[in-house]
């Protein structure tokens, strides 16, 4: 890296190394807790408030903030608070459903619509794939984060750097499951945290203080006003994309059916959405004080890397384990996701593998190495071209949001029946690839919600397929006595067909 000597990156590369090992003694320290595969899979009622507060954040704050979010506010200041703002509307979305959430008892997205319409191989087939392919992509675009950014640390190969994170991911997952990985994030989350608002702080120092920034951005970047200077179609191009991919993200999903005390479900969701706010004061700061001090970057994403590039050399060497920590954090909870998709959804669910605990762990761990070799080599074989994974948004939204949410509300009022829930994804999954097809300026995840909504009134409104509003209560399916029922998580042995 120009202007650093071999010595700093010596110790940039040694703390990164020193991060890794940490998080490997801290897996293997809370992996003792998974005392059975359901510890492994989904760490039941085992979360107090503040770790699925801190876990929250550090899931969902990876190499896209780091990267991409100061690079919108590099380019259009405090509008990086209107892209946080989304994902806050997602959590919010998500309490309407969070209390019974956690009182059922539930390991994976799918395991909801099984729940709601009813056990159908072809139905818990469909919403694993779509469940298990946006960690996914965040595994694989997480691992191409980590590769640019410490190749510009440190000029180690790009396909060395993937290893090595995959390695660390590795560390995290296979002592515990969920419960290492999410335990784990709680202690890189607190450093996460610390180190952004340091960082951030010094950025602003560096540019010559609040006062100089103001000085040379433009007034629209960083007056309160600036949350819209992005614009509005911009904004609402986010609002369609970003809330429905919140809503059905499995990630977060999990640590609502994790949290200790029923009554924390919700409240865990509200101050998780407000941690993210964090990040965007971290992007918002390190953005506007790139553009003070070299507002003619061709690129704006390249404002985290120019940054990196005048840190002093001590602050160099902890902000690379903060880049380590932040990552990490992200990939190893991505990639257990993926795996209890695996294991739950299609294993078990759908090919009808039942195996004991023992066996079910082993299993889990063997589909874990699995999983990371296969992202590693996507993120080595396509280090720039992996914008089909912004797609796995879209297509997962489309096909989840609807069943999970419409199913949740219609519950009480229809008999919900899998026919419903399998034309309501196919037709999110239809809808999005006509609009994706067309082109459209609106995002086509929005076009796949409204086709999987329109689809399941139809099926719903069809005479003898719904119970019509207002018949009497007991004439439905599957949702109707689930309300004051314990769930099990076995929903595909104890919900009729």
């Amino acid at each position: 890296m120009p202007g650093k000597s071999t010595g700093q990156i010596t110790a940039i590369v040694l703390a990164s190394l020193l991060i890794i090992a940490l998080g490997a003694l801290l897996s293997m320290y809370f992996g003792r807790r998974a005392k059975n595969s359901r510890d492994w899979l989904a760490a039941p009622e085992s979360l107090p408030l503040g770790v699925v507060v801190i876990t929250q954040f550090a899931t969902a704050v990876g190499g896209g903030v780091l990267i991409a979010h100061v690079g919108i506010a590099y380019a259009a200041g405090w509008s990086v608070f209107a892209y946080e703002g989304c994902v806050l509307l997602g959590f919010l979305g998500l309490t309407l459903i969070a209390r019974w959430l956690r009182e059922q008892r539930f390991t994976t997205v799918p395991d909801i619509i099984s729940r709601l319409f009813g056990a159908s191989r072809p139905v818990t087939a469909m919403a694993g794939l779509a469940a298990l392919i946006v960690p996914f992509g965040w595994l694989a675009t997480q691992f191409v984060a980590f590769a640019k950014l410490f190749g510009q640390l440190t000029g180690i190969p790009a396909t060395t750097l993937v290893l090595t994170i995959m390695v660390g991911s590795l560390i995290f997952v296979l002592p515990g499951g969920l419960t290492s990985v999410v335990w784990t994030d709680f202690v890189f989350g607190v450093f996460a945290i610390l180190m952004s608002l340091g960082v951030a702080g010094y950025a602003i120092h560096l540019a010559g203080g609040w006062g100089e920034v103001t000085a040379e951005v433009p007034d629209e970047l960083w007056r309160p006003q600036a949350v819209f200077a992005v614009g509005g179609e911009q904004i609402w191009l986010w609002v369609a994309a970003i809330v429905p991919g919140t809503l059905t993200n499995q990630l977060y999903f999990q640590r609502v059916f994790a949290t200790k005390k029923v009554s924390d479900a919700r409240r865990g969701l509200v101050l998780s959405g407000l941690t993210i706010l964090v990040g965007g004061l971290y992007a918002g700061c390190i953005g506007l004080a790139v553009r003070a001090m070299n507002p003619g970057l061709g690129n704006a994403e390249n404002a985290a890397g120019w940054l990196i590039t005048r840190l002093p050399a001590a602050l160099l060497v902890v902000y690379g384990a903060f880049l380590v920590a932040t990552i990490i954090s992200t990939t190893g909870a991505a990639l257990q996701s993926v795996v209890a998709n695996v294991i739950r959804d299609l294993c078990q669910n759908v090919f009808g593998s039942n195996r004991g605990d023992r066996e079910t762990v082993s299993l889990s761990r063997l589909i874990t190495v699995l999983v990371a070799g296969l992202a590693a080599a996507l993120a080595i074989a396509f280090p720039s071209a992996l914008d089909w994974l912004v797609a796995s948004y879209a297509y997962s939204a489309a096909t989840l949001a609807v069943p999970v949410f419409g199913g949740y509300l219609l519950r009480k009022r229809f008999a919900l029946r899998p026919a419903a829930a399998l034309s309501s994804m196919l037709a999110g999954i239809a809808g999005c690839a006509a609009a994706q097809l067309a082109d459209t300026t609106v995002p086509y995840a929005v076009y796949g919600i409204g086709a999987s909504a329109l689809a399941l009134l139809v099926l719903l409104l069809l005479p003898g397929v719904g119970r019509r509003p207002g018949a009497p209560a007991g004439t439905g399916g599957a949702g109707d006595a689930d309300d004051g029922a314990e769930g099990t998580g076995e929903s595909l042995s104890t919900v009729e067909n």
